[in-house]
């Protein structure tokens, strides 16, 4: 596909549809959900377990080929929980797991297939138990490239980049980007650079709707219902 196709007014019914789903069949799974989430296809969103927490303006992007899955299995009579900030961006095909504690700070972004696990959920030796586990912390800003995976006990310091396909089993440091199998830093960032966040980018709400509203208005002002029927049973090269 090209272009969006829908005329405005159904792409504003799907919004508030998402909106619905999201509220009635998401919101009560949480153990608390903050102000203006945004869920993409909120049905292929999969929750599973207690005290799961997540901020102000997430949004969690999901598709029918690439589910997400946030889950807590508590490992121990503690208990588990996932906790996740304002402003964090979730990708499609991302998976956090719990068996301990995991803490995803403020403007953090999961891209698409990353995967973040307090816990081995298996022993190596006697596989009839869950192994070993550990917690794991996202500072602010932190960025989980394309298909990484985050292991038990690792804390990424704030602004780090996690390159794509990296595993990461050993602490990251702050203001750092670090790649490989398991990753290690291969890069300090700027110092004198200065960061803009998903907090920057929600600095100014009211703003940002009424700017959203005008760029949807301005690129799908000559989308009519008979072309968005005729592009979806009969599309063209031209679509």
């Amino acid at each position: 596909m090209r272009k969006e196709h829908r005329p405005y007014f159904i792409k504003k019914l799907s919004q508030k549809w998402n909106n619905f789903y999201t509220n009635h069949f998401i919101k009560p799974q949480f153990e608390h959900l903050g102000e203006y989430p945004v869920f993409n296809e909120p049905w292929f969103v999969d929750i599973f377990g207690k005290s799961i927490s997540i901020g102000d303006h997430v949004h969690v992007l999901a598709t029918s080929d690439n589910r997400v899955r946030i889950s807590v299995w508590p490992l121990n009579e503690q208990g588990a929980n996932i906790n996740i900030g304002n402003y964090c961006l979730i990708c499609p095909g991302s998976r956090i797991g719990a068996g301990t504690e995991i803490t995803i700070k403020d403007s953090c972004m999961l891209a698409s297939g990353a995967y973040i696990t307090d816990s081995d959920w298996h022993d190596v030796y006697n596989r009839n138990i869950p192994g070993k586990t550990a917690p794991v912390v996202l500072e602010e800003n932190v960025w989980i490239g394309d298909r990484s995976t985050v292991c038990k006990g690792v804390t990424i310091g704030e602004n780090s980049v996690i390159g794509a396909g990296s595993i990461v089993i050993n602490d990251i440091p702050a203001n750092t980007i670090a790649a490989g199998c398991p990753a290690k830093v291969v890069k300090e960032l700027d110092p004198d650079k200065t960061y803009k966040t998903r907090k920057d980018f929600f600095s100014n709400v009211s703003k940002l709707k009424k700017d959203v509203e005008i760029i949807d208005k301005l690129f799908l002002k000559d989308n009519t219902i008979l072309k968005w029927i005729q592009h979806s049973f009969f599309p063209t090269i031209n679509d």
